[in-house]
């Protein structure tokens, strides 16, 4: 396999990422095209869902409301970019659905009134999709926060958000807590993002070894979360460069609690498309036990069209770190 690229931004943690090598510049790559569908299921043993989520095409219309020309009445232009989010919530109460489904609503509230339309884009528009959506993430904790003052009932009520946007062949990702970003390239998995748990700080210090994360009775301790019990936030972003045949799964942790890497790696290899991954996900984790939420939205990159193609943009990707056939299959 060839060198997986990926460049890191602001983690959870000032450990959790390294900036050791020299940026490099790529540009005119080409537009990919999209596939991608989503679920959510309540699991075996909760008795509500908490997890939310969005599958989101971002595009430019024009209404028209009359003309002398015979056309259409709602024009679309051909550029588009995707939005996928997964959220899950925690907190009882029902707090933790009501904070999900708030961070995932404030989210397009800033894409709908605050995002920069980026169909075309050079280098320091990188940078800034990524400030934009830790601005954005910034904006749900305040309002989840605010919410709970007013709601004493609710008060602590939280969610972890993984937040991947994709433009022409490039991803960026914004995340909070313990939902996860995984990318399947070349029938290897990658996990893109960190847990922003008690245990992952543990494995990261040595306290704990990784083989023994999965079954620590701490697992499940959030340290960093859209809302809950601290007012601080630490939005982990990245970007990187998409090829075609690349399959990205975002999911709660009630996938990836009930199935190993590797089983999850399999269902993704296996299934003809995303709405097929996504429902055998979610079936082989309720066949594991079920006992959590269940969320996962899949999508597909794939070569565009020639004609595509021919409106492709300069796009510009920097590479800060990479992940070789020699390093583990996730970011460290």
């Amino acid at each position: 396999m060839s060198d997986f690229e990926i460049s890191t931004g602001a983690a959870a943690d000032d450990d959790a990422n390294t900036d050791a090598d020299t940026p490099a510049i790529l540009e005119g790559h080409p537009i990919l095209a999209v596939r991608s569908f989503g679920v959510t299921d309540t699991g075996l043993v909760r008795a509500v869902n908490q997890d939310q989520f969005l599958v989101a095409t971002l595009l430019k219309a024009l209404q028209i409301e009359q003309s002398s020309l015979p056309q259409k009445k709602i024009q679309h232009s051909p550029d588009r970019s995707y939005l996928f989010v997964v959220a899950d919530g925690m907190g009882g109460h029902a707090g933790g659905e009501q904070a999900s489904a708030m961070a995932i609503d404030s989210v397009e509230e800033f894409i709908l009134g605050t995002f920069k339309w980026f169909a075309q884009f050079k280098e320091p528009d990188q940078d800034q999709v990524l400030t934009d959506f830790q601005t954005a993430l910034g904006d749900a904790n305040a309002r989840v926060l605010a919410e709970a003052r007013d709601w004493p009932e609710l008060r602590g009520m939280g969610t972890t958000l993984t937040l991947a946007y994709s433009l022409n062949d490039v991803l960026f990702i914004a995340h909070v807590g313990d939902t996860r970003c995984y990318l399947c390239r070349q029938g290897r998995l990658y996990q893109l993002t960190h847990d922003h748990t008690l245990v992952e700080e543990m494995v990261r210090k040595g306290t704990i070894r990784i083989e023994d994360a999965a079954k620590h009775h701490l697992r499940h301790v959030i340290t960093n979360a859209v809302g809950g019990t601290s007012a601080s936030l630490k939005v982990e972003v990245h970007k990187l460069q998409l090829e075609a045949g690349d399959r990205m799964l975002l999911c709660s942790d009630g996938l990836n609690g009930m199935l190993t890497d590797e089983e999850i790696n399999h269902v993704l290899l296996d299934a003809d498309d995303p709405a097929m991954a996504c429902n055998q996900l979610v079936l082989r984790a309720n066949e594991a036990g079920g006992r959590d939420n269940i969320t996962v939205v899949v999508a597909d990159f794939q070569a565009a069209a020639p004609a595509e193609n021919s409106r492709r943009s300069a796009t510009n990707v920097v590479d800060l770190g990479r992940l070789s056939d020699e390093t583990p299959d996730r970011i460290s």
